[in-house]
């Protein structure tokens, strides 16, 4: 299958699985997925000669306990299906997978999104506990004495009670 084929039938299962995305040039997908921990994920897709490319940020680099973060992540990937984390070179942390052209399929394409978007949400607030508990402990009292809402730190109550 070329890169011309490949594009055309991932446009195609991306639009059966109704799942919101551009194409940014011939072969590169940009997914947008809907999460519940975090708002969203951004995962391209990018069909090379060989593979399947599969990229999505998860958090930046933490801010302390960088030992913890990095032992969760690395039991984490003994877990994972197709994808497995990764620091880019300034220490984010991303998903990163490839599959094989010949695997490239509905069924797989679903597979590995779920896997992106099951990894990148699921673990989002185990990532921000581990790697920056002293900032939304930080910010959660700046809120509280300002009477800012604290909607979007209620998961991490736990930390500053």
């Amino acid at each position: 299958m070329d890169t011309g084929e490949l594009a055309g039938l991932i446009g195609a299962v991306l639009r059966d699985l109704g799942v919101d995305h551009h194409q940014r040039e011939p072969g590169q997908f940009l997914v947008t997925l809907p999460g519940t921990h975090r708002l969203s994920t951004q995962c391209w897709l990018v069909a090379r000669e060989h593979t399947l490319f599969v990229q999505a940020f998860v958090c930046r680099q933490p801010d302390e306990n960088h030992e913890g973060v990095y032992r969760f992540l690395l039991q984490r990937n003994a877990r994972l299906y197709g994808v497995h984390y990764a620091l880019d070179r300034i220490g984010d942390i991303h998903l990163i997978g490839r599959v094989s052209l010949h695997a490239v399929g509905a069924a797989e394409l679903d597979r590995i999104l779920g896997q992106v978007l099951e990894a990148a949400d699921g673990d989002f607030n185990t990532l921000l506990e581990l790697g920056f508990a002293e900032s939304i402990r930080r910010e959660y009292a700046w809120r509280s004495e300002r009477g800012e809402s604290l909607a979007n730190l209620r998961a991490f109550e736990h930390l500053v009670d």
